[in-house]
């Protein structure tokens, strides 16, 4: 089976994943050699750029890559993913997915429309190559189009025919991007033997390190006098999604917006939070945010915990979700015990984290 350039653009796809497959190179066997050394060294290169922002083209201005450098960069790919699995964060996980998908994003601007025909097929995109632009059933544009925040992609502003929505070449690469995103989160943690994860340990530590980093910058620091350890699972859930650069669903945008204002974090600060999502519009999102916070006259209060699990926004249950039905509750509990458990540790020198007090306060609403 011949490599083709394409096979490294596109590694989640099935023709790279055969030549892989096929190829008589197993992960163990990238141990050793200068192949291997290099395919691991790409590999951790990889992540940490998926965690800093933008994984890269490795090719950079190299006209006609060999058979040596592609090979290189689609072997790097299933060494990615076992870092990622071995480190096993959600967060991270989301971040990489993305992040990858928008590398094969930016090759698949320049593609033939030929080509993502065919490369829609594998996620069973139902769709109608129209010369240039593309016709995609309702169904599969609902499924990846609805998480998409600006106009345009509602529904109502698209024209339909027979079925079929037609959109432009741009958006349908969009809208692959969003499949390639599903396709590699939903294969995500790889089950990674114990002896490769130890022979992959001082890669993992250094990747480890760097995702250490990001998460610092989004700290309970970077929220003033508000404690993000106090949030209840499914706010916390929703800002790892955010931090991870991946669009919220309405309904889990507004949960969130909401919330956060509820307990006293001002439009500007809330605004920043989505600025890493993919289609952030500064003016869209600074008109919904004001809208909810109460620019119009009336502050929207955060939805019930009955509301997020109809919406399926609830994510994560504590013991303490058992007893509460709402979660600005949650958050004032835990905020309460928090204080207390303060003051108790400036009574006896012991420290007390906010997470210790969970059974002491679920004893209390018993």
């Amino acid at each position: 089976m011949e490599i083709k350039i394409e096979d490294a653009y596109y590694p989640f796809a099935l023709r790279a994943s055969d030549y892989v497959k096929h190829s008589g190179k197993s992960i163990e066997s990238l141990l050793d050699g200068e192949f291997g050394k290099a395919v691991i060294t790409r590999a951790k290169e990889r992540v940490i750029q998926a965690i800093q922002g933008e994984i890269k083209n490795i090719f950079g201005d190299k006209k006609i890559p060999t058979e040596i450098d592609i090979e290189k960069e689609l072997f790097s790919y299933p060494v990615a993913r076992i870092f990622v699995s071995c480190i096993g964060d959600h967060y991270l996980i989301s971040r990489y997915a993305l992040k990858e998908a928008e590398a094969a994003h930016s090759h698949m601007k320049d593609e033939k429309p030929k080509f993502l025909e065919e490369l829609s097929k594998e996620f069973k995109i139902q769709c109608v190559r129209k010369k240039h632009d593309f016709r995609i059933h309702f169904a599969d544009y609902l499924r990846f189009g609805s998480r998409m925040h600006e106009p345009k992609w509602k529904l109502v502003n698209r024209r339909l025919e027979d079925g079929y929505v037609l959109v432009t070449k741009n958006d349908f690469t969009r809208v692959l991007q969003e499949a390639i995103v599903d396709r590699i989160k939903s294969s995500l943690p790889l089950d990674v033997s114990p002896s490769l994860e130890k022979a992959f340990s001082p890669y993992i530590a250094e990747i480890n390190e760097h995702f250490e980093e990001l998460k610092a910058e989004f700290g309970s620091d970077d929220f003033g006098d508000i404690y993000s350890e106090c949030f209840p699972p499914c706010i916390k859930h929703m800002l790892a999604l955010v931090q991870a650069g991946q669009n919220l669903a309405h309904s889990a945008r507004f949960a969130l917006t909401s919330f956060l204002a509820n307990i006293g974090m001002g439009a500007e600060e809330i605004i920043d939070i989505y600025r890493v999502s993919p289609d952030f519009d500064e003016g869209q999102t600074s008109y919904q945010v004001k809208h909810i916070i109460g620019s119009s006259g009336k502050a929207y209060t955060a939805p019930t915990c009955a509301t997020m699990a109809t919406y399926g926004n609830c994510f994560g249950k504590e013991q303490i979700c058992d007893w509460i039905s709402h979660p600005l509750s949650f958050y004032r509990k835990k905020l309460n015990y928090s204080a207390k458990s303060t003051r108790k540790e400036d009574d006896t020198g012991e420290e007390t984290s906010v997470d210790s007090t969970t059974n002491e306060l679920s004893k209390n609403l018993l």
